[in-house]
């Protein structure tokens, strides 16, 4: 599961970061990115093969949907079944795409309390999380261009946070997963793992996560109250001191 994510970084560093070449989408940063939010996406132009940096609706609406309304239901989309879901089977064919965040949010339930932790990758790079996207047109002709996070099941470190968790792509798997270069489906699932442990570091943040409207920097500072388990208590460094 990742329903909530932080992009410290502003369109203009992800577009020299990720080599696209498209002019810069008018999307703030933000430290709460929640559902049915705008995500900056990097797509492969299909005719120029151009990398472009795009602002789409975080939860895919499938071509055939009736309305845009189970969008938020589409935040993420298992790693298992992309092949075989009709929700998901065209676009991993055709539409695969890399969602670009510093970190992300999850919560590890302790009885009846759940602590909100924050994770990021343990070299303070940006993480390309793997994603799919579509095309909706709605009933007054306009298009909705919307994506979804693919998960995975959670490396050790992170399992006792939660079972899955975004499935992070290393530069050498960007090319593969945006179709710049050649890969059967197989070898694309095979691209859908686990990031080992050592590449992630975790650190319980604050209950105010948990509410949208929440965005600053805040947000990010360790929990000086939160019992942390053993591994989890990393705070960032890099782009997120």
């Amino acid at each position: 599961m990742c329903g909530r994510y932080f992009q410290q970084r502003g369109p203009a560093e992800l577009a020299r970061y990720f080599e696209t070449v498209n002019p810069l989408p008018n999307t703030p940063p933000s430290f709460n990115r929640a559902p049915t939010q705008d995500a900056l996406v990097i797509r492969r132009h299909p005719e120029s093969g151009a990398r472009r940096l795009d602002p789409l609706r975080w939860g895919l609406v499938p071509r055939w949907a009736k309305d845009a309304a189970g969008a938020a239901r589409m935040i993420n989309a298992r790693s298992e079944s992309l092949d075989e879901k009709p929700a998901f089977r065209e676009a991993f064919a055709r539409r695969r795409c890399l969602v670009t965040a510093d970190g992300f949010y999850e919560w590890r339930q302790d009885g009846r309390d759940k602590q909100p932790f924050a994770v990021a990758l343990a070299d303070g790079a940006p993480m390309a999380l793997a994603g799919l996207w579509e095309g909706w047109r709605a009933p007054d002709g306009s298009i909705l261009r919307s994506c979804t996070i693919v998960t995975v099941p959670a490396n050790a470190k992170l399992l006792p946070l939660h079972e899955r968790m975004p499935a992070i792509l290393p530069p050498a798997d960007w090319a593969r997963w945006l179709g710049e270069a050649p890969a059967t489906p197989s070898e694309l699932l095979g691209l859908l793992r686990p990031a080992p442990d050592a590449a992630v570091r975790a650190w319980p943040v604050g209950r105010r996560v948990g509410r949208v409207a929440e965005n600053d920097a805040g947000l990010l500072v360790r929990d000086p109250l939160a019992v942390a388990p053993d591994g989890l208590d990393e705070p960032p460094r890099g782009n997120g001191d």
